[in-house]
């Protein structure tokens, strides 16, 4: 069957559709029918089934004769580490840690934080909790005092499970003291913690509160599954909101299981028993669908991976894990290989590996700039596909269904809508705008199963931050267009839409040419203020690894680019050559926070910035072109 012809059938009988998706997952009662509307705008999905997501992750694979295939790889370079983890052991595993969470009161319903690294006990703390019925909401391993005790003020855990401490290269992140100093500073306080102790950090336990991960599930008997609700959430994962206060999005059970499995093969193109890996972190959306879920329940061997793109110890751990663990179609965000890139620009590393076990690499998290793309199709020899989702849908919205049918790659649009979306521009009164236009990129209700039907004890601002400004819309915040023959390309963040002079242009397109420059590893664009055009693109770029020509001849050379490609109308003037760029530690760059600094604006640097030195750099560097004062 053919891409069309699949989207067409979801388009012409939605209800058929996802009931037949439906059908590859063990529910303990079928749901009567998948869309439930009688609350609309607020819909959900398959609300009066009854499932278990770690049965259908872990517990029916071992029944099925799936035991001894193994689930989890782990792979830590920092640590040296290699090991597998079975179904049947990771069966084990996880209904004895949800035993001994059991036995201290934790049951269907409460809330469980997970702080933790990447190693395979974040996926078992996972498990254990949806085994259970519990609510995990993970926060990103590291994460500093006050953002954790927002959560847990949030959504009042009953109880909390971390690590001693995380691993960067060259240092260790002391998770427990960053945990005791949150639950100090929160009115809510937990029950108890769980602690699990690393050898390279054993951390102080607080008698009474605290218990040892190991030590606590002595003797316990093992937890069974819980079925819940189809709508019962399996997890809330918190993502920045605009005004600060962080979002927490829901994750509801049935959706989730059928819309994960069913990407598995369509669009990531894996069988049952295939390797699968994602290059991102339990901490972010990514972790929770493509490391912790959507391979187990598929049936896959999952790669959990402690390191980073370069410095572990090289630009060439990802070919080695790639070769070594047999990985079949590997996801990771564009930021990886551009740190891979600015290391190794050439891509000599590869050629000491053998990775022709990879069909595919997908990209998302961000924008993919062409030149990254180009990049990676020529070292890796295997199709690069750009897909793009949000934390707030789970999985993705447009991408390349690379299992159902390879569609032409056109560099710089992450493709087609998947089935269950049905992606529109529009302008600013909501009405649809012609193929080639730029406008709002908006989705048309209901979303599909997965997707969050609301926000954590948050229902009104749901609906303002996503259903108000296009009603009968969900408004996803970014800005693109559709060309003649469907395909979406993402230009910006609704707000990186600037406003030149009365002309609305794109930050992304002045970053594609700006990345297209062979001395430049990697940019961004920001709108500044300007009192006679209303705003003004700047650009910073980072260069590749070797490259010791004047700044000021690169800086010229790119302005030229740009106003070459783009043409006058851009208004291209600045550019300036930085060591490198704030990003979150997911890997976005923050271009708002540039622009207030440029504007000489207040501004808080989000909890999820990877270094905050770099905004004095940036400051600096403003300065010197008469910003930021």
């Amino acid at each position: 069957m053919a891409y069309k012809d699949v989207y067409d059938s979801w388009k012409a009988d939605p209800e058929a559709f996802w009931m037949q998706a439906a059908e590859a997952i063990d529910w303990t009662r079928k749901p009567s029918k998948a869309l439930f509307d009688d609350n609309a705008p607020l819909y959900e999905w398959y609300c009066d089934g009854m499932v278990n997501t770690c049965y259908n992750a872990v517990d029916r694979h071992v029944e099925n004769g799936r035991g001894e295939q193994t689930a989890i790889i782990y792979d830590s370079p920092i640590t040296h580490t290699k090991r597998e983890i079975s179904y049947v052991e990771l069966r084990n595993r996880v209904a004895n840690l949800a035993g001994a969470l059991r036995a201290k009161g934790v049951g269907k319903g409460d809330r469980v934080i997970i702080y933790m690294p990447m190693i395979p006990e974040a996926l078992e703390a996972m498990l254990a909790c949806t085994r259970l019925g519990a609510i995990h909401s993970v926060v990103f391993g590291g994460f500093a005092a006050n953002e954790l005790a927002t959560r847990i003020d949030d959504c009042t855990p009953k109880a909390i499970i971390a690590a001693s401490c995380g691993l960067e290269p060259g240092r260790v992140v002391h998770y427990k003291p960053l945990l005791d100093g949150a639950i100090e500073m929160a009115s809510h306080k937990p029950e108890f913690c769980v602690i699990f102790q690393r050898e390279q950090e054993v951390a102080d336990l607080i008698e009474g509160r605290d218990v040892n991960w190991h030590g606590f599930q002595y003797g316990v008997e093992p937890a069974e599954c819980v079925p819940v609700e189809g709508n019962h959430p399996a997890y809330i994962l918190y993502t920045s909101g605009t005004t600060g206060a962080p979002k927490g999005v829901l994750r509801p059970t049935g959706g989730h299981l059928v819309a994960l499995n069913w990407t598995m093969k369509n669009i990531y193109n894996v069988d049952p028993g295939d390797v699968f890996w994602a290059a991102s972190d339990v901490g972010w959306v990514v972790g929770h669908s493509y490391i912790c879920y959507a391979p187990l329940i598929h049936g896959n061997t999952t790669v959990v991976f402690e390191g980073k793109p370069i410095g572990t110890p090289d630009a060439g751990t990802f070919w080695r894990v790639i070769s070594e663990h047999n990985v079949r179609s590997f996801f990771t965000a564009p930021t990886a290989l551009r740190a891979i890139k600015r290391e190794d620009p050439k891509g000599e590393e590869i050629k000491n590996y053998d990775i022709s076990c990879l069909r595919a690499l997908y990209l998302a998290g961000e924008r993919a700039d062409p030149d990254t793309i180009e990049w990676a199709q020529k070292v890796m020899q295997v199709p690069v596909y750009d897909h793009w989702w949000q934390t707030e849908t789970g999985f993705p919205i447009v991408g390349n269904p690379a299992g159902i049918e390879a569609l032409p790659v056109k560099i710089g649009s992450p493709t087609v809508p998947m089935p269950g979306y049905d992606v529109q521009i529009l302008d600013d009164n909501g009405q649809p705008m012609k193929p080639g236009e730029l406008g709002a990129i908006a989705i048309k209700l209901p979303l599909p199963p997965g997707t969050l039907p609301s926000l954590w004890n948050a229902e009104a601002r749901y609906v303002k931050s996503y259903l108000t400004t296009f009603p009968g819309y969900y408004e996803t915040g970014d800005a693109g267009l559709i060309d003649e023959d469907g395909y979406l390309y993402i230009m910006a963040r609704t707000d990186d839409v600037i406003n030149v002079a009365g002309h609305r242009l794109s930050t992304g397109a002045m970053e594609e040419v700006l990345a297209s420059h062979p001395d430049v590893a990697e940019c961004a664009v920001v709108g500044v203020a300007d009192q006679l055009k209303g705003q003004a693109p700047v650009g910073f770029v980072c260069l590749s690894k070797g490259v010791d020509r004047p700044h000021e001849e690169i800086a010229a050379e790119c302005v030229k680019l740009v106003r070459d490609r783009i043409g006058p109308v851009a208004a291209f003037k600045l550019a300036l050559v930085v060591d490198r760029l704030p990003k979150t530690r997911s890997g976005k760059i923050l271009r708002g926070t540039i622009a207030k600094i440029a504007d000489s604006e207040a501004f808080k640097p989000p909890a999820t910035i990877d270094d905050p030195a770099i905004l004095d750099e940036i400051k600096s560097a403003l300065q010197t072109i008469g910003y930021a004062k």
